[in-house]
C-alpha cells in the first residue's frame, strides 16, 4: 500500500497528511510535486489543504491546470480512491470531479475550530468505517468553505446519497449543511474538515483515523 500526496506551491498540510499516514497508520507515502504526472505504484491519492498557488483568482482555480491533476483525474475515473481535504476539496470541484463550488464563509471570517459532523457513508469508500448517522468531531480551518451549487443539482446530490458529511451546527453557511461530498461511484471524497488532524488522541482526537484506515486497510 502506498499513497500519493499532491504538493502545490502553497500547500501547507502535506506534511500533516504524511504524518497521519506514516506516523499513525504505518502507510508509506510519496509526495507528488505539481509538475509530476507519474502515479505508478500508488493505491490512493490525497490532495491536502493549504493555499495552492496562493489561492489567486479563487481557491483551486489555478491548481486544476497542474500536470499532476490530469493524472489524478484519470486515476479517479479509473476507480482509484482520491481524497481532497479543505483546499483539496476546492480543487476537486474546480477539476470537475465533484460538483458545485466552495465560496467565502457566510460571515467572511476564517474559521479554525473543532466541528461536529454527521456521517452518512452511503457508497463512499472512504467512510465505510463509520456508522450511518454517527456523529464525529473534526477540526476545520478555512475562509472559503461555504458549499454552493444549483438547487436542482443539490436535489440530485440528496437523491443519490452523495452528501456524506453534514455540519451539526453549520459554521460557514454551506447549502444543506454540506461538509463533504462523494462522487456517484463513491471513490472520490472531498471534505472541508481535516481528518489528518484527528488521528492521535494527544493532538486532536481520533475521529479522523477511521477515514484513512478504511480505504487503506
Amino acid at each position: 500500500m502506498s499513497v500519493g500526496v499532491v504538493v502545490f506551491p502553497g500547500s501547507n498540510c502535506d506534511r500533516d497528511v504524511r504524518w497521519a499516514l506514516e506516523g499513525c497508520l504505518g502507510v508509506p507515502t510519496r509526495f507528488l510535486w505539481h509538475e509530476e504526472s507519474d502515479l505508478s505504484g500508488l493505491d490512493a491519492v490525497v490532495i491536502p489543504g493549504g493555499f495552492s498557488y496562493g489561492d489567486y483568482l479563487r481557491c483551486g482555480a489555478i491548481a486544476r491546470f497542474a500536470p499532476v491533476l490530469a493524472a489524478v483525474q484519470s486515476f479517479a475515473r479509473g476507480g482509484g480512491p482520491v481524497l481532497g481535504i479543505c483546499n483539496g476539496f476546492q480543487v476537486l470541484t474546480e477539476l470537475g470531479l465533484l460538483p458545485g463550488a466552495l465560496t467565502r464563509n457566510a460571515k467572511l471570517h476564517f474559521l479554525c475550530e473543532p466541528t461536529a459532523l454527521q456521517v452518512l457513508p452511503g457508497q463512499c469508500r472512504w467512510l465505510q468505517g463509520y456508522g450511518a448517522g454517527e456523529t464525529i468531531t473534526l477540526p476545520i480551518a478555512h475562509g472559503e468553505g461555504r458549499y454552493q451549487c444549483d438547487p436542482n443539482q443539490l436535489q440530485e446530490l440528496e437523491q443519490n446519497g452523495q452528501i456524506v458529511l453534514r455540519y451539526g451546527q453549520n459554521p460557514n453557511g454551506s447549502m444543506a449543511d454540506v461538509a463533504g461530498l462523494t462522487n456517484a461511484a463513491g471513490n472520490v471524497l472531498g471534505l472541508m474538515p481535516h481528518p489528518e488532524r484527528a488521528c492521535d488522541p494527544v493532538t486532536g482526537g481520533i475521529d479522523g483515523r477511521r477515514l484513512l484506515e478504511t480505504v487503506l486497510g
